[in-house]
């Protein structure tokens, strides 16, 4: 079994060790210690990363029998042979954000719990951000509240402390959450806030957690989950936050607090320029119809209107659907663009499938689509306009 450092000492950045076994797992080693500082993947919290004898340690794990194993890149170095003496060196500035996440998730949910009457259900330690599950959903007043409480207790810079105790010892406390497990029990405690079973790290006082703040939430699982940023999380956050709302104060040349406002304007006016744009194109498709629909050709005693077309999908589709109403023809547009949009549409006395016409194409060039017998589309054709409407045509032969 492992002796656990960071067990006692969280802070503790280097150590020195005894290799006891070295073996392959995968295209990687499996390095076991007599003593670590690595924290190993567990209880919600990621592992550690550094290095073991100048080799990179890439990934900690808690093995079934008490052993953590160091997967490292390589084992060439002789000492990583089992019997060396090794040094050991932890990534501080990974330890340290966990610490801050983890410590702060023990304030954030004793803060919900005190204000809100809320228990958490479980929790995430992600690598940008983190979450906690809670048993029911709570309003943004509540959840302010509880960001508020937690905030006061991480600025009074209260004492994190670690004791070891039994579990019967454990029963007669007031633990946040009841221990998952028996034995002898890890409890950390944020002085007169909360008192919780923790196998993790955590920062020595509450001040280093810096700052929690409440990213956003949603429903989950008939409760809610809560993402937060803590310290140097929460930081880089404001700071994306504070270099967005730069930038659309410089491009919308308004105050920040008019963006809102702004934006919802700019929304409205583009959806009505959307359909002034849209009656536009019907009008237009009508007159380019009729072009069209008079310069039908006779393909094996079939009216058909094949043209590469310059417009989007819904200009193709407008068209089409106009000059099939206009005349008594089979109509094929293919867009001047590459991968290829298309759209096949049929008169009502037509025999020709559109639907098969897309099929046929979709199943020659690629692309995807679908649609009815009477009107048909796709798109990302890899072809030329060319190619495409000389496969219509000997569809069109052949059907």
């Amino acid at each position: 079994m492992t002796d656990r450092l960071y067990y006692r000492d969280p802070y503790l950045r280097t150590f020195d060790a005894t290799v006891e076994k070295v073996e392959p797992r995968g295209d990687r080693w499996s390095v076991a210690l007599d003593r670590t500082a690595f924290y190993p993947t567990t209880g919600g919290q990621p592992f550690d990363t550094g290095t073991l004898g100048g080799v990179r340690v890439v990934d900690v794990v808690d093995e079934e029998d008490g052993t953590i194993s160091h997967l490292v890149d390589a084992t060439s170095d002789q000492n990583l042979a089992a019997g060396a003496a090794v040094h050991g060196e932890i990534d501080w500035a990974r330890r340290f954000d966990h610490m801050q996440q983890h410590t702060g998730q023990h304030v954030l949910s004793a803060a919900i719990l005190s204000v809100c009457g809320a228990r958490t259900v479980s929790f995430h330690l992600g690598a940008a951000v983190s979450t906690i599950d809670l048993e029911r959903e709570l309003s943004p007043a509540e959840i302010a509240a509880a960001e508020t409480e937690a905030n006061r207790v991480v600025w009074e810079d209260r004492p994190v402390t670690i004791r070891f105790v039994s579990s019967e010892e454990a029963a007669a406390l007031p633990l946040r959450k009841e221990p998952a497990r028996g034995g002898t029990l890890r409890l950390i405690e944020v002085e007169g806030f909360d008192l919780s079973a923790c196998g993790g790290t955590h920062v020595a006082r509450s001040g280093a957690i810096g700052i929690i703040a409440v990213a956003s939430w949603e429903r989950f699982k008939g409760g809610q989950r809560l993402e937060f940023l803590c310290g140097g999380r929460a930081l880089g956050r404001w700071r994306s936050f504070r270099d967005t709302i730069a930038s659309s104060v410089r491009l919308l040349s308004v105050l920040p607090e008019q963006i809102t406002a702004t934006v919802e304007r700019m929304q409205g006016d583009a959806r009505e320029q959307k359909r002034a744009a849209a009656a536009v194109q019907t009008e237009l498709s009508k007159f380019r119809a009729r072009e069209l629909a008079e310069a039908a050709e006779s393909i094996d005693g079939t009216a058909a209107v094949l043209r590469a077309v310059d417009a989007d999908a819904s200009g193709l589709k407008a068209l089409a659907t106009a000059v099939a109403a206009a005349s008594h023809a089979v109509v094929v547009l293919v867009s001047t663009t590459r991968p290829a949009l298309v759209v096949a549409a049929r008169s009502s006395d037509a025999a020709v499938s559109a639907q098969q016409i897309i099929a046929t194409l979709t199943g020659k060039f690629g692309g995807r689509g679908g649609g009815k017998p009477e009107l048909a589309q796709a798109g990302g054709l890899d072809a030329s306009a060319e190619e495409i409407l000389s496969a219509a045509r000997v569809f069109i032969v052949s059907s």
